[in-house]
């Protein structure tokens, strides 16, 4: 049987591995071959590692991005996963209403997501302004504070990712057998029980898939800061997270080998990171 499942699998993944090769495997390589070399191309070791790290604005830059994806991934995981198991519990024609409404802001690009989140913010021209100066917000420049742009940036990323991890979500939910369900009713469990003693535990593994990837993308955290830096006419720095330092090192000081440094230590994070989910969850055990 094994030896007939991989033929079968193979158109599936054949068509990719092109993209795979040329736009992500080619990419790192060259990265790394830049990362441990100089400028003239001869072996360095770890030196642009050191200059990276001890250039002041490094240890900034990660701490705003480790703030910003945690706070971003803690409330993925406790709304989307809360909001999911709500719309599976009561499945009818509002929870497919509510699961498009939910989708509908994945539609905005992440530049224009930013724009009208600007907006929003901007107690001058915000709908929602009573609630800024609720909050003691009267300007703008209150708005996009150092201090709060992790929860921003957090918030923006929410509100644009979450509808579509709502449906991937949910449509977990729907693999799970209709009888386990009917006999945790029988044995006089409520809704609530069956969501976390039964649903949760199932779905677990899609809670990793979508941890690992959301943390991914959280750490290469670019064009928010970017367009904010432009709108605050430069009151936000255009190094504030470790994407913008490593485009500023190689787009303006031409330093290409520490620019491909800070990547590769993002690539670590990551992958680092993917591990310990993946071992902690069992993502790629078979369930017998």
């Amino acid at each position: 049987m094994r030896g007939r499942r991989v033929p079968r699998g193979l158109p599936f993944i054949l068509p990719y591995l092109p993209f795979l090769i040329l736009f992500g495997i080619a990419p790192m390589l060259y990265a790394l071959d830049l990362a441990f070399t100089g400028a003239d191309g001869s072996w360095t070791g770890f030196h642009n590692f050191a200059r990276t790290f001890t250039d002041y604005r490094f240890v900034p830059a990660f701490e705003h991005i480790l703030l910003y994806t945690g706070v971003w991934l803690g409330t993925l995981i406790v709304f989307v996963v809360g909001l999911a198991l709500l719309l599976h519990g009561r499945a009818n024609r509002v929870s497919s209403a509510f699961r498009f409404l939910f989708y509908m802001p994945g539609a905005l690009a992440g530049a224009a997501s930013v724009l009208v989140w600007l907006f929003m913010l901007d107690p001058a021209v915000s709908p929602g302004s009573f609630l800024l100066r609720m909050f003691g917000v009267d300007l703008f420049v209150q708005s996009i504070a150092p201090g709060n742009l992790p929860f921003v940036f957090a918030m923006i990323a929410f509100w644009t990712g979450a509808g579509g991890w709502i449906v991937v979500m949910y449509g977990a939910l729907n693999t799970i057998s209709r009888d386990l369900e009917e006999a945790a009713r029988i044995d006089g469990a409520g809704p609530f029980t069956i969501a976390l003693r039964l649903k949760l535990p199932l779905i677990r593994k899609w809670i990793a898939y979508m941890t690992i990837l959301s943390f991914a993308t959280g750490t290469q955290l670019f064009i928010e800061p970017q367009l904010v830096n432009e709108a605050s006419l430069g009151l936000v720095p255009d190094t504030w997270s470790s994407n913008q330092l490593a485009y500023q090192l190689a787009f303006r000081y031409g330093d290409f080998n520490a620019a491909a440094a800070i990547a590769v230590d993002l690539l670590m994070i990551g992958l680092v990171a993917a591990v310990l989910i993946v071992t902690r969850t069992g993502l790629f055990r078979r369930e017998d």
